[in-house]
């Protein structure tokens, strides 16, 4: 028997996103990713006797950022808690996080499955700050720690158990991924840690309302992961209850390897953690003047930008989607169709040459050696029949890329490149075809009109791409009557 038939699954996600600061979430020690260990480190990182914390405004204004592209309510007065619980990489032993005031509440973040659209809730977005990092294979008899990355400003959003499989969980975080970078707020880099995700999941037979036993799977580092988790943990909680055995309130890990799970501990609750607001930090209040700021620095988000799209570019929606993936690709995009009206020539250039251009050289499109300017007169080439895009595309194109300085028709000219449109150039090249192909010409006249295909094809090999499709059409047509 399947056993999601008779089960539901149930799922909330918490998400930490590093923040892309420069310093720290209460000093000024850098959070650069790969430095040697410990060398990003002061007195209030190590927390030595008399030091204090001080806050980091850039923190606050892109937690508030999140927030508002959330639909979140902004909580405007704030203090910091401790939060008891013992950290081995936290010199402090105890994390400054926010408890009874996350800075932003409620809001949502829609998302796009097989089986339609949903709005996934949000109970908060908080702001805490990061442990370091504890390594077992250094030392054979010796946990060692870094403390780089202890005090890195981590927002974490946390969602309501609005998650009821592996694919809205996998559309959820690669949504929220997405977002954090069109607002420049994180880099997104799961592989770094810079977000990382805990999943809760329990499951319950269909049809009841109350939630069943929950256990939380910690630092999932992909979102391939966080699918393959969920799809595990889901399976194994069914499996238990199948057997009649009780579920256990655990955190666990995952084992990317083998795609299992494995319990670290009990689940602590709340009320283990002791929270107490922080008598270092003063609380601290938002200003609706800092909040509306805030609100204007905010860019054209994707959804606003694949309406935009596919409204006033009548762009197919695949197009807009994948044009929308990254804000530099869309930034880009939108450039280049500041500088022609052909949108839809626009988008098969991004979609093709350049993405195949980015991908073979694994780079970004920040990389890419041309300007929107050099591809919209590629457009402009094609679009006035001096060459044809197949050509365009696989020579031309790469001429433009060795030779940046020089405009692409004095390059078409150069190279020969320039397409023969002429009649008297293209009717004995369509002649000679003809005559060779006379079999496949009797064939034509007695109804297989679907070779006229094969006719523009070798005009097209023996002039080397170089004939004009449309107008080698319309003499094989004359001559073929």
């Amino acid at each position: 028997m399947d056993l999601s038939e008779k089960y539901e699954v149930v799922i909330g996600l918490e998400v930490h996103a590093q923040l892309r600061t420069q310093s720290k979430l209460f000093c000024g020690d850098s959070i650069a990713f790969g430095a040697a260990p410990n060398t990003h480190v002061s007195p209030i990182t190590l927390a030595h006797p008399g030091s204090l914390p001080k806050m980091n405004e850039k923190v606050i204004e892109y937690a508030v950022k999140l927030g508002l592209a959330c639909n979140c309510d902004i909580e405007q007065k704030n203090y910091f808690a401790r939060k008891n619980y013992f950290y081995p990489d936290l010199p402090k032993g105890y994390q400054i996080s926010q408890h009874t005031t996350p800075i932003c509440k409620n809001g949502f973040v829609p998302i796009k499955v097989s089986t339609g659209e949903k709005n996934v809730r949000l109970n908060r977005i908080h702001m805490e700050e990061d442990a370091g990092k504890s390594l077992h294979d250094v030392d054979e008899w010796n946990t060692a720690v870094d403390y780089n990355r202890a005090g890195t400003p981590l927002v974490e959003i946390v969602t309501e158990p609005d998650l009821s499989s592996s694919e809205e969980a996998f559309a959820y975080v690669s949504e929220l991924r997405k977002l954090v970078r069109y607002l420049e707020v994180c880099d997104g880099n799961m592989e770094e840690g810079s977000m990382r995700c805990d999943a809760n999941i329990s499951v319950r037979l269909k049809g009841v309302e109350k939630l069943g036993t929950k256990v939380e799977v910690k630092n999932l580092n992909s979102i391939r992961n966080v699918k393959r988790a969920i799809d595990f943990e889901a399976n194994r909680l069914m499996q238990l209850l199948e057997k009649g055995e009780t579920i256990r309130q655990q955190t666990r890990s995952f084992d990317a390897g083998n795609g299992t799970t494995f319990a670290i501990r009990d689940k602590e609750d709340a009320e283990d953690y002791r929270y107490f607001p922080d008598p270092d930090l003063p609380p601290f209040d938002l200003k609706d003047e800092f909040i509306a700021a805030v609100r204007e620095s905010i860019p054209a988000l994707p959804a606003a930008r694949i309406q935009k799209y596919t409204a006033e570019y009548q762009l197919p929606e695949y197009d807009a989607q994948v044009l929308t993936e990254e804000k530099e690709t869309a930034d880009y995009f939108e450039a280049l169709v500041q500088q022609t009206t052909n949108y839809k020539a626009a988008a098969n250039w991004m979609l093709g040459p350049v993405k195949t251009w980015l991908n073979e050289n694994s780079a970004a499109i920040a990389a890419f050696p041309l300007k929107p300017a050099q591809i919209a007169a590629l457009i402009d080439t094609v679009d006035s029949g001096k060459v044809s895009f197949s050509i365009a595309s696989t020579k031309l194109f790469h001429l433009l890329l060795q030779e940046p300085g020089e405009t692409p028709i004095v390059l078409a000219e150069k190279n020969n490149l320039i397409q023969q449109s002429n009649a008297a150039d293209l009717e004995p090249v369509i002649d000679a075809v003809l005559e060779k192909l006379s079999g496949k010409v009797a064939e034509y006249k007695k109804g297989k009109k679907g070779l006229l295909a094969l006719f523009v094809g070798e005009v097209m090999k023996q002039t080397k791409g170089k004939a004009d499709p449309k107008k080698t059409n319309e003499l094989l047509l004359k001559k073929l009557q």
